[in-house]
């Protein structure tokens, strides 16, 4: 666990089991390590396969004392508000208050496979609105709302008081405002150029001052893509270009990176008629692509797509991560890597920040 020569660093986190996983074992070590090597949160994205929130979760929660645990992101509409309520109560609790319920608004095709539509900003609004609820005790009769008609909604425990974070995740200045008007954390996306993380962070802190709350109590994290060192050809094609093109092979998804990023659309339709990505179908590129394939997807994707990332040595990449700051986060998650990977950036960024 974290020794007194190696603080929490708050302002620092990463995804555990980033992108495609195998084993969603490796969760265990990774949570343990990102502890030992002071990381001040670890993320939790979810897929429908070996990677379910709920479950992560706890399992992160089990192994851990210190690292603040997050999802980025879970959806609202895939389970009950009351199942809901209750995931994030055990964790809470279960972690000493360490657990953040993060949200999104969902993948439109993923969304479709469930009959569901992709959440709309009243839906998340109105569902913040009864997780507080439920979270303080109260009984909710007969609500008819965005998020849904409920006859009632309770936590079986009138005597619960808790103040548990609720965050989300955004790209677009209505989910921004979103974020500053009823969250307690965002979570930005990988791939953003700085004037996309400061146009995000902007709203984001608008909103909160409109709505009458504090700017600086919200937490703004950007994503940043994390490869250190001087990596194989083939490594970077997987933490790089299959990761980006996964970003934009999706519908909906895709058509948000681009317009936040203020980037050529004409490049995103290119990038998608073309033969090897068409070809994928319904697959996900970064889980059955060939190198060979990625070689030619990376043809695709200009260099300023790629270039908002970490990359060279540690120091380079220490002081690439701590710029964001400057630009209105106030942490960052490394992305794309493992502690074990970040734990030479971790060290070179505690002496960047201590001048």
């Amino acid at each position: 666990m974290v020794t007194a020569n190696q603080p929490m660093l708050a302002e620092l986190g990463f995804y555990t089991l980033a992108g495609h996983a195998e084993s969603p074992r490796d969760l265990v070590h990774e949570v343990r390590r990102a502890e030992e090597i002071g990381l001040g949160a670890a993320f939790i994205s979810e897929r429908w396969n070996v990677k379910e929130a709920a479950v992560l979760s706890g399992a992160a929660g089990a192994v851990s004392e210190h690292i603040k645990i997050a999802t980025a992101a879970t959806n609202h509409s895939t389970r009950h508000p009351v199942i809901t309520g209750s995931y994030a109560t055990t964790m809470h609790r279960m972690t000493g208050g360490r657990f953040t319920l993060g949200l999104g608004r969902g993948i439109k095709p993923l969304m479709g496979m469930l009959g569901l539509a992709p959440a709309t900003i009243a839906e998340m609004e109105d569902f913040a609105g009864i997780m507080r609820r439920l979270w303080k005790g109260e009984t909710i009769l007969g609500h008819d709302g965005p998020a849904g008609h409920y006859d009632m909604l309770r936590l079986l425990d009138s005597s619960f008081d808790e103040d548990i974070p609720l965050g989300i995740t955004a790209w677009g200045p209505k989910t921004c405002a979103l974020a500053g008007r009823a969250f307690d954390q965002v979570v930005l996306h990988t791939f953003f150029t700085d004037a996309a993380v400061e146009r995000c962070a902007a709203d984001v802190r608008r909103a909160a001052e409109q709505a009458g709350r504090d700017p600086d109590a919200i937490e703004i994290w950007s994503v940043y893509a994390t490869i250190c060192g001087d990596v194989a050809p083939e490594v970077l094609l997987k933490k790089v270009t299959a990761r980006l093109a996964t970003y934009l092979q999706a519908p909906g998804y895709g058509e948000g990176l681009v317009a936040a990023n203020e980037w050529d659309p004409a490049v995103l339709a290119r990038f998608r008629t073309d033969p090897v990505v068409s070809g994928f179908g319904h697959q996900v590129i970064d889980q059955v692509a060939t190198a060979e394939q990625l070689e030619h997807i990376a043809g695709l994707l200009p260099e300023e797509w790629t270039a908002p990332a970490a990359y060279g040595t540690p120091e380079q990449c220490a002081r690439a991560v701590r710029a964001q700051l400057d630009h209105g986060a106030t942490g960052v998650i490394m992305h794309g890597a493992t502690p074990d990977e970040l734990a030479p950036v971790v060290d070179a960024y505690r002496k960047v920040v201590a001048g």
